[in-house]
């Protein structure tokens, strides 16, 4: 189960806007789209991505994994086809939401709701060992995409990852999962939270999460870390010339952005099952803070070291720390809703970024100023933290 959960995340990737970036001067040059046009295509398609994926995702309660994750491969594979065949502006947009509803969205979502279920006692190890996936992929998938579009082209590429879906990942998926049944290992849900000698919550529902006011103290951090790092990256080429960042340089520092995430997840997930995500939930955002008052305070190709490793600490070990607060919190019964809501949140915030940051840019804020005033908002977002779940001994 450990192996299908991290093979599910990886092939998320897919539908990840590291991966997706690769794709895009290619977009823009065959269909004729200006930056603007395509940037705006992108942020519809994962808007519309992330309200979908709010009444989608809960269905992973009320059907079995195999038919679930059926009709995850079917939907991946359709978006790669439909870019494939992308020829318009029309097309596009089909294509990234697809691409994004099941990449993004659902892939993820479906292997971190079982980890969730499957693991009690070593939920965070579980977590963490899923979202390596996701680093994996930082560190593999940039070069297969430069490699598969030199060799045949930006469209032959997503019909080789349009098969690649159904013909390699499914059935290695499946026998996994079949697998995984038969073990009998058996991790006993226990019905007294040992750190805390308090019932543990069976039936928490959607309902529940919004009727609690330590929720939307909780939200901004929550979303703290995919708001920023997706606007980050994607006004990149703002603030590097300010910086005296090259992109070439910049893009070689994401190796260690890649390593970051991956260390921090695993380290993360070990601490959650020694911890709890409820202690350890006020912490997380701390390296994200130290990486935003830097950017915005100093200079020096050391910064851009120091920005992407303190980022992706914080984007790896806010992962596993997180998804176990909702379980912790809420109980298993109605993860899979819970999860739902909380994942199309995140897409909505990372749709709202670049649109928020691009408007501050064209109206003359500088790279400092902007990394100060995230960093207040990260300041700001852990206050609140200290009065949610978090103050829970």
């Amino acid at each position: 189960m450990l192996l299908f959960g991290m093979m599910t995340v990886f092939m998320g990737n897919f539908g990840q806007s590291f991966f997706v970036s690769w794709f895009g001067s290619s977009f823009q040059e065959s269909l004729g789209l200006s930056a603007t046009s395509y940037g705006s295509a992108y942020s519809i398609a994962t808007l519309a991505s992330g309200l979908l994926l709010m009444w989608i995702g809960g269905s992973i309660d009320k059907v079995s994994l195999e038919k679930f994750l059926l009709f995850c491969t079917i939907g991946l594979s359709l978006a790669a086809l439909t870019l494939w065949q992308a020829h318009n502006l029309t097309t596009l947009v089909i294509g990234l939401f697809l691409l994004r509803f099941f990449g993004q969205g659902l892939f993820p979502h479906t292997a971190i709701t079982t980890m969730m279920k499957e693991f009690t006692l070593n939920r965070g190890k579980g977590l963490s060992v899923a979202t390596t996936g996701v680093p994996l992929g930082e560190i593999i998938l940039p070069s297969i995409a430069v490699f598969l579009i030199a060799q045949f082209g930006w469209q032959q590429s997503w019909l080789i990852i349009a098969l690649s879906v159904p013909l390699f990942y499914l059935p290695l998926a499946l026998f996994l999962i079949k697998r995984g049944k038969n073990k009998k290992y058996a991790e006993h849900e226990p019905t007294v939270d040992s750190k805390t000698s308090k019932p543990l919550k069976e039936d928490g529902t959607r309902r529940t999460l919004l009727a609690d006011y330590r929720f939307w103290l909780a939200l901004p951090t929550v979303l703290a870390a995919p708001f920023i790092v997706t606007g980050i990256f994607i006004h990149q080429g703002f603030f590097l010339p300010q910086m005296g960042w090259t992109a070439i340089f910049f893009a070689n520092c994401f190796v260690f952005y890649g390593i970051a995430h991956w260390l921090s997840s695993m380290y993360a997930g070990a601490m959650v099952d020694r911890f709890s995500g409820r202690q350890l939930f006020k912490y997380y955002p701390m390296p994200m803070l130290m990486a935003l008052l830097l950017a915005s305070l100093l200079t020096g190709n050391w910064v851009a070291y120091a920005l992407l490793i303190l980022l992706g600490t914080a984007i790896g070990s806010g992962s596993p720390i997180i998804n176990a607060l909702w379980a912790e919190v809420y109980g298993t019964k109605h993860l899979g809703r819970i999860r739902a809501l909380m994942a199309s949140l995140v897409v909505i915030s990372t749709s709202i970024s670049p649109i928020l940051f691009g408007y501050l840019i064209d109206n003359g804020i500088t790279g400092s100023e902007l990394f100060f005033w995230l960093a207040m908002y990260v300041l700001l977002a852990m206050f609140f933290a200290f009065f949610s779940y978090a103050n829970e001994k």
